[in-house]
């Protein structure tokens, strides 16, 4: 089973990383286009990639929130497909996982 307190600091740290990263990402989108064509084009492309990595960011943290809510109820780092206990070094490197590894290579 793994250790609560560790992973419930672990998860509100990656949590807040990501909330701050999405916050520099709206902020950054939230800027004013520049009046040049060419310029405009350029910030128009870098929009976009800004956009994927909002919904990226926001996927994460999402995870990282059910995490905290599982570490809360008891079931963090159990698997949600077959019930066994997810490995110590998979919950360190992910610890939004919701899955064991025998399980999440099915998938």
């Amino acid at each position: 089973m793994a250790d609560l307190a560790k992973a419930k600091e672990l998860l509100d740290s990656q949590l807040a990383e990501m909330k701050a990263r999405l916050e520099h990402i709206e902020s950054d989108l939230a800027e004013p286009m520049d009046a040049d064509s060419s310029e405009r084009a350029a910030q128009m492309e870098d929009d976009e990639s800004l956009e994927g990595q909002a919904a990226v960011v926001s996927r994460r943290i999402t995870a990282t929130q059910r995490a905290l809510l599982r570490v809360e109820d008891g079931s963090y780092g159990e698997c949600l497909e077959c019930g066994a206990d997810i490995s110590e070094g998979r919950l360190n490197a992910r610890p939004e996982s919701v899955l064991c590894i025998a399980c999440a290579q099915k998938g």
